[in-house]
């Protein structure tokens, strides 16, 4: 196993990780429909992150190549998410 597979392996699901995290922290959301959204986001992050675990203990680099690209996309939108809201820390 390379270093580079190692890095982007890791990097994936420390991100996948985060996103969980913030999902988790969502989810005693007192307002019905808040509550409703944290439970989603809790199980696509969820999947993401039990899929880039998953990654890191069977070496592939296709399965490797999908979750990155997915969390591309996680963070792009999370990027677009806070520069609407205009909080930079969240952008």
């Amino acid at each position: 196993m390379s270093t580079a597979f190692l890095v982007c392996a890791s990097i994936t699901a420390v991100s996948a990780f985060v996103s969980l995290g913030y999902s988790v922290v969502a989810l005693p959301n007192p307002t019905p429909s808040g509550r409703t959204n944290a439970m989603y986001a809790f199980s696509r992050s969820l999947a993401l992150a039990v899929t880039a675990a998953v990654v890191l203990f069977t070496h592939s680099s296709s399965w490797l190549r999908a979750v990155a690209l997915a969390m591309v996309i996680v963070q792009a939108s999370d990027a677009i998410v806070g520069a609407t809201l205009r909080d930079r820390l969240k952008t």
